[in-house]
């Protein structure tokens, strides 16, 4: 089953806020509410995760995700990384450690934030204490995962380099303010787009609505949603106003590639 699941589209913050009551954050809509960005990939040798939220508990219970095998890292930011001891469960059923696919940069964060995890462990320490981690490097170069390639898209986050990713014809370009030229071609004939828009205008890390709709614009992809989304953005009245091909995503939203 090759699927795409988009496990959250929120903010670092998330959706709703803590003691924020504005209409977004006390709506009734499911699609207002937002737990912090990620996707699982379902391929036909296993899943996937891209980042592991703070909230990747609750998304995998709610999207009745019982395993993962394996994790691909955009950027080392606490939004993207702190569910990363959720793994434990998995490397225990498993017996063996969960790959985690990352840049030099992002593997130098996860080894101080998670230091208990990539040392000797203490062998009194019960099977499963910690976490088994092992790290595979990666650069820009494609590489096959599960069975599927995954093409890694350069962009910039800020001043920060972080990776988008392409699975067959779907790319997740999370947390972007700047898609180099170089990066376009990788983005060619897409049937989908997720795309970074934090909010209406645009912010010094992320890509505002107009920013996201001008590489949409571009690359032409067949249909494109939008993530990483702050509390500014009613799910409803923004899709009113947003091209016929484009729409915010949902926590939950599945997608085939």
């Amino acid at each position: 089953m090759r699927e795409l699941v988009v496990l959250g589209t929120g903010t670092s913050h998330g959706v709703p806020i803590i003691g924020c009551r504005c209409p977004v954050c006390q709506s009734a809509d499911p699609r207002n509410q937002r737990t912090r960005t990620g996707v699982a990939v379902h391929t036909d040798e296993g899943t996937f995760l891209i980042d592991t939220s703070p909230e990747l508990r609750i998304q995998l219970l709610r999207e009745k995700i019982e395993i993962a095998h394996a994790v691909v890292y955009t950027h080392s930011h606490a939004d993207h990384i702190f569910g990363l001891d959720d793994l434990r469960l998995f490397g225990y059923r498993l017996n063996r450690p969960i790959p985690l696919y990352c840049e030099e940069i992002v593997e130098n964060q996860l080894r101080a934030a998670y230091s208990y995890a990539f040392t000797e462990p203490d062998p009194e320490l019960h099977h499963g204490a910690i976490p088994k981690l092992e790290f595979r490097r990666i650069g820009l170069d494609p590489f096959e995962l599960l069975g599927v390639l995954v093409t890694p898209i350069r962009m910039l986050h800020g001043k920060l380099p972080v990776l988008g990713f392409r699975v067959g014809n779907v790319a997740f370009c999370t947390d972007v303010s700047h898609m180099p030229e170089e990066s376009y071609p990788r983005l060619e004939g897409l049937d989908v787009l997720i795309i970074d828009a934090l909010r209406e205008k645009a912010h010094a890390t992320h890509f505002g609505i107009p920013e996201a709709l001008a590489v949409i614009e571009r690359v032409k992809p067949r249909r494109a949603y939008l993530t990483h989304i702050s509390h500014l953005l009613d799910h409803t009245t923004t899709n009113a106003r947003l091209p016929e091909n484009v729409e915010l995503a949902y926590d939950g939203l599945r997608l085939g590639y």
